[in-house]
């Protein structure tokens, strides 16, 4: 037997590996299974190599769980390790048998499945186990097993081992750290989370479970199966994908059950190795709270969830995966913000999804507009945050209408032309201000619906994108092509209105203006400018944080129809029956804000009471 101690430079690196090394303690499977993975390349790669001969034997990593001994075992049938490797390999923590093996082969063997370190990497084990022990037996002819442990200290044994068959047996005592390894559950769904798509089946057992007996008391047997997909739909073809593996695909990687409505497949092997797959799912209205997921991989083993530095921020709202193993991922988070590599990725996978979407609004234009409901948020999101995304999906951005069409903004525009003046009219909510959408249809007027929490500020982009185009609520004004001409001065009538409405309405700081409406069964009509209602929409929005809307008085203007009858009565019998005038001019009031927002409880409950009265009036005349 040796002792020795291990070649490193600070007296004891496991409190600094516990504490340090990895943020997660869970990712020392990934780890152990990553360098059994490794191993077990590397003696492809030396057959294929023919530097030996197969055995023919299947290769796998068997994951073993004793709950009565606490431990957990690693087990692969990989290129193993002679007693001078495991001096070189793990003695010397800082040295990496994987990048040693490149160097020796990098002319003659397919670097890309070389996945781990093998020297930091096995010794996340400590994070979790008292002891560790090693035993392997090399590929090597006449080649003696060799069995390695440690307890976490300064100090290691090394022995002949009991191996009879190529590999290594990597065992962990769990320790304090570990206890929650010892639950069959927890480590079944770490593996699953790391590994769903390492390149080698992956078995677990539980060594010292109890069988579980039918009716009449005979064992079930279990049937083991591999918990990982060995050949991920992502590292093939696109050509060789059908819609219902795209679909099973999502499915099981996201236990997302709703179908997703479309798909873009990566495949790029230059100038960088990347593969994925993104999915758009609904994206439903409740922006605020959306967040997709999209999972990165490196050489099919999982690294992160939604690494903002990989992805383009705005794509975290897609559900994905992304396998990309040249991306430098064990430095840290502010490097590969300033990685100019990263940088590129995330250029590419943004222009594909770009494409995507103005190739499907050139070749399948129903396609695309049947998806925009729900793909909309996404797309105007991108537009707003990355300027080069928006540069290439500027001309797919659609307008929905209120009568089901979609258009882009040039289509609205050359529709309109002659009629409006650069002006696109919306509305953010088609049932509050129906009243408003008729008058301007029924003067061929098309009213766009804005209604999303985003299109606020995705109006903003658009009037920013084309200072020549005015975006107008359909409540912010009377357009020229609703009035008649009426060269009446009107200001002495409208200075005796406003105060009869301010002592009928209560409303002290009502503003008023007498036009007259083509539609003589419109009595009047709130109306706030695009610039005021921004401001108090503005307002709301920071509410949070200290700014009080009530401080930016409202702007309001009733603008009342001299054509209709109620307002010709109004104003012919301004001397007349203060009870009737009252009556006539709240409702008329109350008329014009109920189609402009919703009336206070206590407006609505005067509301309902006047109107009953109205209507008794009537029956008694």
């Amino acid at each position: 037997m040796e002792k020795g101690n291990l070649s490193i430079h600070s007296e004891n690196i496991f409190p600094i590996i516990k504490k340090w090394l990895y943020s997660d303690h869970d990712i020392f499977i990934r780890e152990l299974i990553s360098n059994a993975s490794d191993a077990i390349t590397k003696y492809k790669s030396l057959v294929s190599l023919g530097e030996i001969k197969s055995d023919e034997t299947e290769y796998k990593i068997d994951v073993v769980l004793n709950q009565g001994e606490k431990t957990l075992t690693f087990i692969d049938n990989g290129i193993g390790m002679t007693a001078d490797e495991i001096k070189q390999y793990i003695n010397q923590i800082a040295f990496s048998g994987a990048e040693d093996f490149i160097e020796k082969y990098k002319d003659k063997a397919d670097q890309d499945q070389i996945i781990g370190h093998f020297g930091l990497g096995f010794y996340s084990a400590f994070m979790v186990a008292e002891k560790v022990e090693i035993n392997t037996l090399s590929y090597q002819e006449g080649a003696t097993s060799a069995k390695w442990h440690c307890d976490g200290g300064t100090e290691f044994e090394l022995e002949e081992g009991t191996r009879k068959t190529r590999g290594t047996e990597i065992k962990l005592f769990l320790g304090e750290d570990g206890v929650d390894f010892e639950n069959e559950f927890t480590v079944k769904r770490t593996i699953e989370k790391y590994c769903s798509f390492m390149p080698y089946e992956i078995f677990f057992t539980v060594e010292d479970k109890e069988a579980q007996k039918d009716e009449e008391g005979n064992d079930i047997v279990e049937e083991i199966v591999a918990l990982n997909d060995t050949t991920p739909l992502y590292a093939k073809k696109p050509s060789e994908c059908t819609d219902e593996e795209y679909k099973a695909f999502y499915s099981k990687t996201f236990m997302d059950f709703k179908e997703p409505l479309f798909w873009i497949h990566l495949n790029m092997d230059y100038p960088f190795n990347l593969k994925g797959i993104l999915y758009f799912p609904k994206l439903g209205t409740n922006f605020d709270t959306l967040e997709g997921q999209i999972k990165l991989y490196n050489n099919q083993v999982f690294v992160a969830d939604n690494l903002k530095e990989v992805i383009p921020e705005f794509l975290m709202l897609l559900k994905g995966v992304i396998d990309c193993p040249d991306l430098p991922l064990n430095v840290s988070r502010s490097m590969l913000q300033n990685d100019g590599f990263v940088k590129k990725i995330s250029d590419y996978i943004s222009k594909k999804v770009a494409d995507k979407l103005t190739g499907l609004f050139k070749t399948e234009r129903d396609a695309y507009e049947k998806y925009w409901d729900d793909i909309q948020p996404f797309i105007k999101y991108g537009a707003i945050k990355e300027k080069k995304f928006n540069d290439k999906v500027k001309d797919v951005l659609l307008f929905k209408l209120t009568d089901d069409q979609y258009v882009t903004a040039e289509e609205y525009l050359q529709r309109h032309e002659g009629k409006l003046d650069k002006e696109i009219y919306y509305t953010t909510d088609t049932l509050q201000q129906t009243q408003y959408i008729q008058n301007l249809q029924e003067h061929g007027v098309e009213v766009a619906i804005l209604d999303h929490p985003i299109d606020s500020a995705f109006i903003s982009h658009m009037e920013a994108a084309a200072e020549d185009v005015k975006y107008k609520r359909v409540d912010s004004g009377i357009s020229d092509m609703l009035k008649e001409e009426d060269d009446t001065d009107h200001k002495d009538v409208e200075e005796k209105l406003v105060e009869l409405f301010k002592k009928s309405t209560g409303q002290e700081s009502i503003k008023i203006k007498i036009e007259s409406l083509k539609n003589e069964d419109l009595a009047g009509m709130i109306i706030l400018t695009e610039e005021s209602r921004r401001m108090q929409d503005m307002m709301k929005q920071y509410g949070g944080m200290g700014m009080d809307a009530s401080m930016f008085p409202s702007d309001e203007t009733l603008v009342l129809n001299k054509k209709n009858p109620l307002v010709s009565y109004t104003i012919d019998h301004l001397e007349g029956d203060e009870e009737t005038l009252n009556l006539v001019t709240e409702q008329i009031y109350d008329l014009a804000v109920l189609s402009h927002r919703p009336l206070t409880a206590e407006g609505m409950t005067k509301f309902v009471k006047r109107s009953n009265d109205i209507l008794k009036r009537a029956i008694i005349k």
